[in-house]
């Protein structure tokens, strides 16, 4: 593992269902409007690197049981798959950390909470898939666990514009979650803030 990732840091940018197939029910229609949050993501990831922000991806381990991180990146990559495209330039490096679940929530039965109290982090920053099922759970659990959460909403996609704002609206509303977009978003090792302002909640603007 490399050396320069902060391991000691109150931020972490957390990628959920990153690393993603799309060989299911509605997965071409997820993948048409993923691909577009493809740059603006992997600009996000360079840049939280960096800053020294911790990357974790926390992905579906597609009822594969004895799959490990490795193996579903492999399968990902696949010239058949149709997930290869959108893959391939945002797939985890050896300086990130992988966390594998079951469901849709990143925390339900994984490490994550214990992980992300081991780096001291207390903010957390979501992008990923899909807005209205993955990422929206998550946005619930991390507010149960009393983290500050902010969603990039340029950096998710769903399976139609409808869902992806719905699910937007209700982040903000019932998850105290902040949305904002990818290019009004700066890290700081000591804050997470938009437009020069604090890390705490603001309701300037829509952030979609």
């Amino acid at each position: 593992m490399t050396n320069d990732v902060n391991h000691t840091s109150p931020l972490a940018l957390v990628l959920i269902d990153v690393v993603n197939h799309f060989e299911f029910p509605d997965g071409k229609q997820l993948l048409r409007h993923a691909m577009p949050i493809v740059t603006p993501l992997a600009k996000l990831k360079q840049r939280a690197r960096n800053a020294g922000i911790p990357v974790i991806y926390v992905n579906d381990n597609f009822a594969q049981w004895r799959s490990d991180p490795g193996k579903l990146v492999a399968y990902c990559l696949r010239t058949e798959c149709d997930g290869r495209n959108f893959v391939r330039p945002l797939q985890p490096g050896e300086e990130d950390y992988c966390v594998l679940k079951p469901m849709h929530s990143a925390f339900y039965q994984t490490p994550l909470d214990v992980l992300l109290r081991h780096l001291g982090a207390s903010s957390l920053v979501l992008a990923g898939l899909a807005t209205n099922s993955c990422v929206l759970c998550t946005a619930h659990d991390a507010k149960m666990r009393d983290y500050d959460v902010t969603v990039v909403s340029d950096c998710c996609a769903a399976r139609t514009v409808k869902e992806h704002n719905q699910a937007l609206d209700h982040i903000r509303e019932m998850a105290d979650g902040r949305i904002v977009r990818s290019q009004s978003l700066r890290f700081d090792r000591s804050k997470l803030s938009r437009n020069g302002g604090s890390a705490q909640k603001k309701r300037q603007g829509d952030g979609r």
